[in-house]
């Protein structure tokens, strides 16, 4: 495996632990402080929102300038807004309003990082020699290896030393992802794709809005994208709701804590590191479209429906890490088939569109759960989020267009055998 691969990978890693570890460490900073589940839902919205709507005008941008750059460049941002979090705390300046600034800030900053690291993924792969899918599933991998340390981490910090600690590593993860970045990806990678890139005329000359339109209308034409991308931000809305309110909740209600969080979301991607690594070795060898769909029908509805149930905390633990399992099946295919039908000369800004419709709903996520547990209470929302998710995987896959999945699997199968 070539260097950049690695260093690619290794900068995904450090990212996504910070990340994980703040996804545990801001809700349950306001949940400590203020005791409101209303509240709480407001750190998804102030950091999501921020991050889909920059995420999704930054496509031709990073199409221009190139993914290597603005990767490291906005690491930095995302580190000095999350390092002011715990500066300002020490000091007894850290109001909520500040607080949620702050957060909207590095999700501002995240949007263009994480597209810019996973748009260079082909070229990683080419300069390594490894084929697509197995790019994919490796990417997805150390993406899930950090989310199983991020939250154990963040959980133990949390319990020993306060919510703000969290913070303050994940500001350091995102220093030491800008470091790896500059550091150890060659000049010459994630450079601004060109028109002889494409070996056409391109979009040479175009301004920024003709560019995102021209990305628009692309994913507009391809009805699996569009497929993909709404059950997906469906998904991702209730997913939101359960990481970041349902789940913190029903720690507190029950006694367990922030570790237990940590512990089960833990669990939960140690379960998706697994999966992701056997779609890296099996996954251009299976149909695709029954292993998404499978994937999905046991990683998504079972985690909600589990924690209405007084069941003993292994049984918890076990439903969480079979979904795990399913859930590592998914980002693979998921890149794989993004990579396999768009452009090189688009990837930023299709990728950019898809993401952000894909995550348009997270923001909302939180908060509509957040109202509902305060009108309702936890039980009614677990049961009714939990059918929608497991009506949104199922009726969704019935469609025609999630026939063009295997049809281009079995296309890419052949040409390997």
């Amino acid at each position: 495996m070539s260097a950049p691969l690695v260093g690619l990978l290794v900068a995904m890693a450090v990212s996504h632990a910070g990340t994980r570890v703040s996804a545990v460490a801001f809700p349950w900073f306001v949940l400590a402080t203020t005791g409101s589940a209303t509240k709480t839902g407001l750190v998804a919205l102030f950091e999501l929102a921020p991050y889909v709507l920059v995420k999704a005008l930054s496509g031709p941008w990073i199409d221009r300038v190139g993914g290597r750059l603005i990767s490291w460049s906005t690491d930095l941002v995302s580190a000095v807004a999350a390092a002011t979090i715990p500066v300002l705390y020490a000091v007894d300046r850290l109001t909520l309003p500040v607080f949620l600034i702050l957060v909207a800030v590095v999700g501002a900053a995240r949007g263009p990082g994480d597209l810019a690291k996973e748009i260079m993924v082909p070229e990683a792969a080419e300069r390594a020699g490894v084929a697509l899918v197995r790019a994919t599933g490796l990417s997805s991998t150390v993406e899930r290896l950090a989310s199983t340390a991020g939250p154990a981490m963040g959980g133990v910090l949390i319990a020993v030393a306060g919510p703000v600690a969290g913070v303050a590593v994940n500001a350091a993860c995102f220093v030491l992802g800008s470091v790896v970045v500059a550091c150890a990806l060659p000049r010459g990678m994630g450079g601004a794709h060109t028109p002889a890139d494409a070996g056409d005329a391109g979009d040479a000359g175009d301004g920024y809005l003709h560019q995102l339109a021209e990305g628009a209308a692309f994913l507009r034409r391809d009805p699996l994208l569009v497929a993909i991308v709404v059950m997906v931000g469906i998904t991702n809305l209730l997913d939101i709701a359960y990481i970041g309110v349902l789940l913190p909740v029903w720690a507190r209600d029950s006694g367990n804590g922030a570790a237990t969080v940590g512990l089960l979301l833990t669990v939960s991607s140690a379960g998706a590191v697994v999966g992701s690594l056997l779609a890296s070795a099996l996954a251009h060898r299976m149909r695709r479209r029954l292993v998404f769909f499978v994937g999905f029908l046991v990683a998504g509805a079972p985690r909600f429906l589990v924690l209405l149930l007084e069941v003993p905390a292994p049984v918890v633990v076990a439903v969480l890490a079979v979904g795990g399992l399913g859930a590592g099946f998914l980002n693979p295919i998921l890149g794989a088939v993004l990579f396999e039908r768009v452009p090189r000369r688009l990837y930023g800004r299709v990728g950019a569109l898809s993401d952000s419709v894909a995550w348009a709903g997270m923001p909302l996520g939180g908060v509509l759960a957040g109202v509902a547990i305060t009108a309702v209470g936890l039980s009614p929302v677990l049961l009714v989020f939990g059918l929608a998710y497991f009506l949104t995987t199922t009726l969704t896959g019935l469609r025609p267009e999630w026939r063009e999945m295997d049809a281009r699997d079995q296309v890419t199968r052949n040409a390997s055998a």
